[in-house]
């Protein structure tokens, strides 16, 4: 049938080349901005202003499309290059991302661009976060199967995400190897690989409210009853916030290494690209500041990222009142999901990690297994065995 087409006709039935450059900030905002680019649902990880928050990085933010130049897209990417230390090559890191159609059968026309230019960038390996979700578990079902030695993935889930399960299979067929595969847990992610999401979408408040457990709803009264007012503060918050996340890392037995300038430069960065992207919530009692959560908001979905609590009067229950302040808030903004970010994925209650489930688990949503990350080495023996020593070099510290 071809032959008989004229070159005229050709033209109009072929399907535009995928390309890749780099873009501006503007265009790149844009695009998250369009209704293709709200549909990809990129997170806050992918926004142009999270270079700013990462010191020691290099950037580049690019963009897939028949013209990228002439800010015609289909998708985005924010990556971070780190140098490794004595040579000229980078390690490429895209935090949840790339920001583009995974469910396209045609991956390879807009991955193998990004390995070429990434190589081409003197990249020696990348790691992507693919935004598809692989397993969901309903609170419910979790909070009945606890015991001993019982970790999530030791539940049937609830759902598999078949468009998840593909993408996987694509990325192993081309190489990539999913982080913390060769070991047990999920060591190997930068980020979550367990996260717990609230279903916000077709929901009202009331739903929200019964959606929550008993012990949840008790100690909500508690703290109204008791006075704590939750008030939406700001940067001149942020060293009360610090404190108590210190307080709260101590108690807790964690540690997010992460300085006082770091949640300055986050709040300046995120509120300079588009005002209330960070918020900070705070729970006071008699004027004190007990507890201190914050708040991002990219498109229709909202993440609850950092909770910082003080170890006195926890009797007032400021945490689960500023909890359900913020669900509320997401749910007027109109999202569609908040995000409480990570979780720990034991079932075993004897272990201290299990306490920050439970406390999520009470808001009746659901433990999301994302893809987690992929890795590869980029093309050529040199890389290849800077890959390894770079491995070696991340085992070590």
């Amino acid at each position: 049938m071809s032959a008989l087409l004229g070159p005229a006709d050709r033209d109009r039935n072929r399907v535009p080349e995928t390309r890749l450059a780099p873009i501006t900030p503007d265009a790149y905002r844009a695009f998250l901005a369009s209704d293709t680019g709200a549909a990809l649902g990129a997170g806050f990880l992918q926004c142009p202003s999270w270079a700013e928050v990462k010191e020691g990085w290099r950037t580049q933010l690019l963009g897939w499309g028949p013209e990228p130049e002439r800010d015609r897209l289909t998708g985005v990417a924010l990556v971070l290059l780190r140098q490794f230390p004595g040579t000229r090559k980078y390690f490429a890191y895209l935090p949840e991302g790339p920001v583009a159609d995974w469910a396209d059968p045609d991956v390879d026309g807009w991955l193998t661009p990004l390995l070429h230019h990434l190589r081409a960038a003197g990249a020696f390996a990348v790691r992507i976060g693919p935004s598809p979700m692989y397993r969901r578990w309903d609170a419910a079902r979790l909070k009945s199967l606890t015991g001993p030695g019982r970790r999530v993935t030791d539940v049937l889930a609830s759902e598999v995400d078949p468009l998840g399960t593909a993408v996987a299979e694509r990325l192993r067929a081309r190489g990539w190897r999913r982080c913390g595969d060769s070991g047990t847990g999920d060591d190997g992610d930068a980020q979550p690989r367990h996260v717990f999401h609230v279903p916000l979408a077709g929901r009202t408040p009331d739903d929200l409210w019964s959606g929550l457990n008993q012990e949840w709803r008790r100690n909500v009264r508690r703290a109204h009853k008791a006075g704590v007012e939750v008030v939406v503060g700001g940067a001149a918050e942020l060293p009360d916030f610090y404190r108590l996340l210190r307080i709260t890392e101590e108690r807790d037995g964690f540690r997010l290494g992460r300085s006082l300038a770091y949640y300055q430069r986050q709040y300046a960065a995120l509120n300079a690209e588009e005002p209330g992207r960070m918020k900070l919530y705070l729970a006071r009692h008699d004027g004190e500041i007990l507890a201190a959560h914050t708040m991002i908001t990219v498109g229709r979905r909202v993440w609850y990222q950092t909770g910082a609590s003080a170890d006195h009067r926890r009797e007032v229950r400021p945490s689960n009142a500023l909890q359900w302040r913020m669900l509320i808030d997401a749910h007027a903004l109109g999202a569609d999901m908040y995000d409480m970010r990570g979780v720990p994925s034991t079932l075993d209650p004897g272990e201290r990690a299990y306490g920050l489930l439970r406390w999520k688990l009470g808001t009746g949503g659901q433990v999301v297994e994302t893809l987690g990350e992929w890795e590869r080495p980029l093309a050529g023996t040199a890389n290849h065995t800077l890959y390894r020593a770079f491995q070696a070099y991340l085992a070590r510290r």
